[in-house]
């Protein structure tokens, strides 16, 4: 029965939902109007934000970009082939991919939501060596997969709270900062980590559809991939047929591992003196360091980048448009403004839940938490301090926070942003759009948001 159902709503997703694009396009529309319609705004002013905002996420897309492209190369080198080849031979089933890609995705979340490109390279290459699977659906569980990374290492609301002089303390919205162990190391924190690991597998078994008719990697490829002969092969060809010192150079595995060692280096030194502080940099800057020790020579990796580096149009072009849909948010006051309404109703009981509430609905026109929080986080906090004993407010506005934190993650499940970060590993080939995915998550969304609502509110302090 829930797979049927499924199938109904993937159907009508695919009847109805647009592109990514085109869902970024009526946003931005959508967002200017209710801007000038519940504010007090000039039209002019709404334009000057979403123009100002357009350039706001820049380094954030360029970041994305890296982290795509250093993860898809390290991908393509021939250790980590010979891997992925080892780990298939244990995987015989349309079902374990499912699962596994599930559980396997959920658990990298937790270092990093950027390691969803780890998850796509691992699906995609799983898919090209097992018959029967239907490959929207895994797409959709790669997708679904990354959904926990808020209760991670990575989580930017609660690493912002326990950051020194953040922007809440400077305006006098914290008295000081909140620790990590009240927002990532609270019980509720522990059982949301479960329910990504544990029961979001098994609430994808019961949607895998029963039919992968048409649906194979193999049936939706449009070309075949330029990747037939390997790094390896392909660098040998552009050498000239008599000794030269650019080629020599080309070549050179020693340039190239003198350059890694000194990355190397760095890392040592980061995590040594900083402790355990991956942040987007220096996760990209490992995967850089990486690829050039799995590559060996310049060459090699020069291919290899330039692979990596074929289908990431959607994340170059788009992330402006959500930049400007944020920037028209805070120009004109209207994502506070609807905070400020939820907030209204708020009693002791029901402010988690409308945190949680307010996280998801914003984060369709913001979907960046940090960029998010920055609009509504005010808001949130004000409103908890009123609700709460001074005794209790430091883990209220823990838990506030990171309800913000779990609406936002789960409604990306609907909102096709972050696919922009899968596609460019597992459609390169193919014709694939949101469309084509978004519906096999609607049941999770809705189930998870169920779930979630009760935790958030219920889970004692």
């Amino acid at each position: 029965m829930l797979t049927k159902l499924g199938q109904k709503f993937t159907d009508g997703f695919t009847k109805y939902m647009p592109s990514a694009y085109v869902f970024a396009l009526l946003l931005t529309i959508v967002t200017g109007v209710l801007a000038l319609a519940f504010t007090e705004s000039e039209p002019i002013d709404i334009l000057a934000g979403w123009y100002n905002g357009f350039w706001d996420l820049l380094a954030f897309g360029m970041q994305i970009v890296l982290i795509i492209i250093t993860a898809y190369c390290i991908a393509q080198s021939s250790p980590v082939k010979k891997g992925i080849d080892y780990i298939s031979k244990f995987i015989k089933t349309p079902t374990q991919v499912y699962l596994i890609i599930i559980a396997f995705g959920a658990l990298l979340s937790l270092i990093s939501f950027g390691m969803v490109v780890v998850t796509a390279i691992l699906g995609r290459e799983l898919a090209l060596r097992n018959k029967g699977i239907h490959y929207p659906f895994l797409v959709a569980c790669v997708y679904f997969s990354f959904n926990g990374w808020v209760c991670g290492l990575s989580s930017s609301i609660a690493l912002l709270l326990n950051t020194e002089n953040n922007f809440l303390v400077q305006k006098d919205i914290l008295n000081d900062t909140i620790s990590t162990s009240y927002s990532l190391g609270s019980t509720l924190n522990m059982v949301m980590i479960l329910l990504f690991v544990v029961i979001s597998p098994i609430l994808i078994w019961l949607l895998i559809p029963k039919s992968h008719e048409g649906k194979e990697l193999k049936d939706l490829q449009a070309a075949l991939d330029d990747e037939e002969n390997s790094v390896k092969e392909e660098a040998h060809s552009y050498k000239l047929p008599y000794k030269a010192l650019s080629d020599s150079l080309n070549n050179a595995g020693w340039l190239q591992i003198t350059v890694a060692i000194l990355g190397l280096i760095y890392i040592i030194y980061h995590f040594t003196t900083k402790g355990f502080d991956l942040n987007f940099n220096i996760m990209i800057f490992i995967f850089f360091v990486t690829g050039m020790f799995l590559h060996m020579t310049p060459m090699r990796y020069s291919i290899a980048m330039k692979r990596a580096s074929s289908n990431i149009s959607g994340v170059l072009f788009q992330y402006p448009f959500y930049a400007g849909i944020m920037g028209i948010m805070m120009a004109s006051g209207l994502g506070e403004k609807i905070s400020h309404i939820l907030a209204s109703v708020a009693t002791p009981e029901s402010y988690a839940f409308i945190a949680y509430l307010t996280g998801g609905v914003i984060n369709f026109a913001i979907p960046s938490a940090g960029g998010e929080f920055a609009v509504i986080g005010p808001s949130i906090i004000n409103m908890v301090k009123g609700l709460g004993s001074p005794t209790e407010v430091t883990a209220m506005t823990a838990r506030a926070s990171m309800a913000v934190a779990y609406g936002e993650s789960l409604s990306n499940l609907l909102q096709p942003f972050f696919l922009l970060i899968v596609f460019p590993v597992m459609g390169k080939g193919i014709k694939i759009q949101a469309r084509d995915v978004v519906g096999y998550l609607f049941i999770p969304f809705v189930v998870l948001f169920v779930i979630q609502a009760l935790l958030v509110t219920y889970i004692p302090l």
